[in-house]
């Protein structure tokens, strides 16, 4: 098991990767607040956070004892979700710092998928928790009623790249037919992207896609619904505008976010004093580049990704997936190396966009000898420090100076593996 230590150590070669929505949303956070040592901390980090919460969407929210009750993620939950998954991760993070005493503010980076690239930017000190939990809070009841007609698509091939570019236009020529709206929503890895479609366009999409995408090409619907964030399909409600008078209300200077956050909108590190807002923006209709995040998380050298949130799955199951394929493609080191370096690409034609991108994309190969902690199973296993005492860090109490400090509160396609 990866020890304090350990993360101690590495941590200046660490990513903390943020979780965004699924269709469970809890995790183990109720082993978390009512854990002995825990639990004061977790539940004023909720505590706060329900505060927001019940003043954005005008009704009394409790999310302590929304955990507790165990309730299970709906449409009509969507708010309340947010609101848990920001407050869990803050809450993971302020745990790990508090208690533990790891250094996680010295990390390489930091990113996060959907929602949770918020709190990555929240944790980061570029926004305090009170002026932009209210951002994705205000959209949620609309998102969640678009939701209603939304069907959620895998598209994939078994081999080749999927271009982004192919995706979009037949989208946009599915959408042009008048019937619904139908947009990508993620780019997960170069073979697969989730489409987010209204009515019947998901049925439409598979009937003409061999005309736009030239190798074969697979589609499987996902029974669930989801709230169509990052797609065009909130446009219907005006969301993107929304946003941005939002973010351009703020009255407080922004900061870059430390640590750097990649952002899925972008796959870069694009969120600074100037462009963070317009990046945000963009976060509401634009398709997250997971795959992007990946790999520029893979060329910048982190040797440990930490995953914050309850039951993170997307992103440590698209590294899981990533190193399976390495493996296999590798069969035996010395072997794979000598077959990579005389070019004989013969013996890797089952993935072929693993097969182009390996002679460029070096990084890929370094997959398999990452370490991947799971923050909520790790506190839960860990030993605690003899020195520790239950109180509540200050900074948790007060949210007045520095949100710097308070942002201490705080990481096919499965379920939040096919949405987040």
């Amino acid at each position: 098991m990866v020890t304090k230590a350990d993360l101690t150590r590495h941590i200046e070669t660490t990513a903390l990767a943020f979780r965004g929505y699924d269709v469970a949303n809890l995790g183990r956070s109720r082993e978390l607040l009512e854990h002995s040592v825990y639990g004061s901390i977790v539940r004023a980090t909720l505590d706060r956070v329900s505060e927001i919460c019940s003043e954005v969407i005008h009704s009394r929210i409790d999310l302590a004892a929304y955990i507790q009750a165990g309730e299970k993620t709906s449409l009509a939950t969507f708010p309340h979700d947010i609101a848990t998954i920001v407050g869990m991760e803050l809450a993971q993070l302020t745990l790990l710092e508090e208690v533990f005493e790891v250094p996680i503010r010295q990390s390489q980076m930091t990113f996060g998928y959907s929602i949770g690239e918020l709190s990555a930017l929240i944790f980061g000190g570029s926004y305090t928790l009170e002026s932009l939990l209210p951002v994705p809070l205000e959209m949620a009841q609309d998102c969640g009623e678009l939701a209603a007609d939304t069907t959620l698509g895998v598209l994939f091939t078994r081999g080749a790249t999927l271009r982004t570019e192919d995706v979009e236009r037949l989208c946009r020529v599915v959408s042009g037919e008048g019937n619904g709206l139908i947009g990508p929503s993620a780019y997960l890895s170069p073979n697969t992207a989730l489409l987010l479609g209204q009515g019947d366009t998901l049925n439409r999409v598979e009937q003409v896609m061999a005309d736009f995408i030239p190798d074969k090409v697979m589609l499987r619907r996902n029974p669930n619904q989801w709230p169509p964030l990052h797609s065009p399909l909130i446009w219907q409600r005006h969301i993107p505008n929304r946003t941005a008078l939002m973010l351009y209300r703020l009255k407080e200077n922004l900061t870059p976010p430390s640590p750097t956050v990649l952002s899925m909108v972008t796959g870069e590190a694009s969120h600074n004093a100037v462009d963070s807002r317009d990046v945000l923006i963009r976060w509401t209709d634009h398709p997250q580049r997971l795959w992007d995040v990946i790999d520029e998380t893979l060329s910048s050298g982190v040797e440990c990704v930490i995953h914050v949130g309850p039951t993170p799955s997307l992103i440590a199951a698209t590294f899981a997936r990533l190193e399976n394929n390495v493996i296999r493609q590798m069969g035996n080191g010395n072997k794979y190396l000598h077959i990579l370096g005389r070019g004989l690409a013969s013996e890797l034609n089952r993935h072929a966009w693993l097969t182009r991108l390996l002679p460029s994309k070096a990084a890929l190969l370094r997959t398999p000898y990452i370490s991947h902690v799971i923050l909520e199973d790790w506190l839960l296993e860990q030993p605690l420090p003899e020195t520790t005492t239950v109180a509540i860090p200050q900074v948790v109490v007060e949210s007045t100076e520095g949100m710097r400090e308070a942002s201490v509160l705080d990481r096919e396609p499965t379920t939040e593996s096919t949405r987040g």
